[in-house]
């Protein structure tokens, strides 16, 4: 296999003058984007930075971050993609632990890299916005001329995001050419018909982040498909979007789709040129996915995986969906259940389960995962990487850390994070289950459950809930409601109502945050 990004070469050649790119309604042709990819990358070359050398990606989803990630590949390079809301402190780690020689950033943001760029290999900074002290501007970087794609190896670096760190450093994860073009190839496969040159993709999710590169970009533009970045999700923008340019395909995370619904005109969205809607990142409260799937009769399909796989594993599809479930694993892809002695636990009949009916310990192991789409490894972490993966009979499986199970007919299903789960009194309770009622109660927007200390039972079980404008339920009803629905040891023994809950960037909330609450009231 030749370069990852020779696939847009190939659909250049097809078709020059299809949209590539819409952005503020101009539509960048083919044509117009592989020249401008050519000329980055000869812009790097000009500066000595080439084949596996590392170019920092600083921005929100415009058109400059589909030119910098394609041209440094291009030229050979590895892409570090930077989340645009860290600060300098974050940006300083990954940029001195990747060795990035060049960065392309929002001007607004090019301080922060002069503020940790003394002790780092970074020699050029590329701004996009506004012209900013030591930077050059996009515009005046691109070289006149283009650079021919290098040639790079199916187990060469391309992509080396970091892991969110909610537990120590970020790691670098080195994702190949093979990993990207191979798990594109998995993602496109899943629509109905494939991804063609009609389809038109909205590109909300951050493309910072593997899900936004992988499912929503690089599966758009590998095969000839218009791709739609929005810098910032507003559900109002996203939805108006949809209907103005006639979108096609869209992909998001569990909040957005909560967001959608939650609009006091929410009713008055017209989605109906959607042909598929895709949810990632966490799991979709099954009464979210029923309420956007009744307002907007477009199907909601749930799909599974993380940035260390590039990352999908699992995907349902309109025509082969178990609601409940993260759907069945992607062609080429191998997934297990296990338990900690790495022996397979049996499937059950038919999912999902009800979760109150049977002992989930006795059916749910670890899920892992083996494929051409699993990383090369963490950067620079031998001990991670030895912790990351068991080889058994030739394969590399690697450990998600996923708590799962899955059916006879090949569907699985996402339990909980080994992290997330509580043990209280003994026994062991999965978050995403009482989140799951919390959710189909009419007064609740929004809502998490963590484990906080108690010295009788070691931990037990609070909710935190964003209750909807017009909510009659005060925190004792809400006890008393899940008290009335669950076992007793699983129902929330405190109840707090919030504003909103901490989240990341791509809509997955921090319960570490949450925790860490408890812990400074606890000390206080």
């Amino acid at each position: 296999m030749a370069n990852l990004v020779s696939q847009v070469a190939s659909v250049v050649e097809a078709g020059p003058d299809r949209t590539a790119i819409g952005y503020e309604g101009r539509e960048i042709t083919y044509g117009e984007f592989w020249a401008q990819v050519g000329r980055f990358a000869a812009a790097l070359d000009e500066r000595g930075i080439g084949a596996d050398d590392r170019v920092a990606i600083y921005l929100p989803n415009l058109p400059q971050f589909l030119v910098a990630f394609h041209g440094t590949l291009r030229a050979g390079g590895v892409v570090v993609p930077m989340n645009p809301q860290y600060k300098a402190r974050e940006i300083g780690h990954l940029l001195s632990d990747s060795g990035a020689k060049a960065v392309v950033a929002l001007s607004d943001l090019v301080p922060f890299v002069d503020e940790v760029k003394e002790g780092t290999d970074v020699a050029e900074v590329v701004s996009v916005g506004d012209s900013a002290e030591g930077a050059t501007p996009f515009e005046g970087f691109l070289a006149g001329d283009e650079l021919d794609v290098v040639d790079r190896a199916d187990d060469d670096d391309a992509v080396q995001p970091y892991t969110s760190g909610t537990t120590g450093q970020p790691k670098g994860v080195q994702l190949t050419h093979e990993n990207l073009a191979s798990n594109a190839e998995a993602s496109a496969s899943v629509v109905p018909g494939g991804i063609g040159a009609d389809d038109k993709q909205l590109g909300v999710l951050p493309l910072f982040h593997i899900y936004g590169m992988t499912v929503t970009m690089n599966a758009t533009l590998f095969d000839g498909g218009a791709f739609y970045p929005l810098p910032s999700w507003d559900a109002g923008e996203a939805t108006s979007l949809i209907a103005e340019e006639e979108l096609t395909l869209m992909h998001g995370v569990p909040a957005m789709y909560n967001d959608v619904i939650n609009q006091p005109d929410a009713e008055e969205f017209d989605l109906s040129s959607l042909r598929l809607a895709g949810v990632g990142g966490s799991g979709i409260p099954i009464e979210v996915l029923r309420r956007f799937e009744e307002l907007y009769d477009v199907t909601v399909c749930e799909g599974y995986g993380l940035t260390e796989t590039a990352p999908v594993t699992h995907f349902n599809s309109p025509n082969d969906r178990r609601v409940g479930s993260i759907g069945r694993t992607l062609p080429g892809i191998e997934s297990r259940i296990v338990t900690d002695g790495f022996e397979d636990v049996p499937p059950v009949e038919r999912g999902p389960v009800d979760e109150g009916e049977v002992d989930l310990d006795e059916i749910t192991g670890e899920v892992v995962i083996a494929g051409p789409n699993v990383m090369k490894g963490y950067y620079g972490l031998p001990e991670a990487n030895e912790a990351a993966f068991t080889e058994e009979s030739g394969r590399k499986w690697f450990h998600t850390g996923d708590v799962g199970y899955h059916d006879e007919d090949g569907f699985y299903y996402v339990v909980d994070r080994e992290k997330h789960m509580i043990v209280t009194g003994g026994y062991n309770v999965y978050p995403r289950e009482v989140e799951e009622l919390l959710f189909e109660h009419e007064d609740v927007a929004d809502a998490a459950v963590v484990g906080i200390p108690d010295e009788r039972r070691g931990e037990t079980v609070k909710a935190y809930v964003v209750p909807t404008p017009d909510a009659e339920v005060d925190p004792e009803g809400i006890k008393e409601y899940c008290l009335s629905n669950l076992a007793e040891y699983k129902h929330p023994r405190e109840v707090e109502f919030v504003e909103e809950l901490p989240r990341t960037t791509t809509g997955k909330v921090q319960k570490f945050k949450l925790r860490e609450g408890e812990e400074e009231v606890e000390a206080e």
